[in-house]
């Protein structure tokens, strides 16, 4: 097996989380996730039983994205904030469960258009670690007051993984 890729990151397992926002159908090639944002932000006041400060950014994946992969095709991106119950969701939103499992997460600071991340994660990092992709949420926790445009932005990358079956 070849040495791992160095990336700061740590694994940890990811108890269920319960989130609710707004999701739009996109595609990497026609990735548009400000626009999601702009409808989301104006309304997350509107939530109730809001778990802490962070906004996630989460992507559902149809079964076998990545094994063809293909940029136009389209999955789910959300928008959303953790809740403790789903009762009570203003009009429009929806409920998003993050099922537990296991997660390489990697902490990064910069803007959010630059991919050069999860290129490193995907190519690199991941076929050089002993891990494979799991079929659950990728998501992204952004920290309060995260600005998708400022180059000192903090967020957390959460990829769900799954040990690789022993021969």
């Amino acid at each position: 097996m070849p040495k791992p890729f160095p990336m700061t990151h740590r694994i940890e397992t990811l108890a269920p989380k319960t989130l609710a926002g707004l999701r739009l159908p996109m595609s990497l090639a026609d990735f548009r996730p400000q626009e999601l944002w702009r409808r989301f932000i104006p309304r997350r006041g509107e939530l109730r039983h809001v778990v802490g400060q962070s906004l996630f950014s989460a992507s559902v994946y149809p079964a076998g994205y990545f094994d063809d992969f293909q940029p136009g095709r389209s999955f789910e991106q959300w928008a959303a904030a953790e809740v403790s119950r789903p009762d009570d969701l203003p009009a429009g939103m929806e409920v998003l469960l993050l099922p537990a499992g296991l997660h390489a997460v990697f902490p990064h600071t910069g803007r959010h258009d630059d991919s050069s991340i999860f290129q490193r994660i995907y190519q690199q990092w991941l076929p050089a670690s002993g891990f494979l992709l799991d079929q659950r949420p990728h998501f992204e926790v952004l920290a309060p007051g995260y600005r998708r445009d400022d180059p000192q932005a903090q967020e957390e990358i959460w990829i769900p993984i799954r040990h690789m079956p022993k021969a």
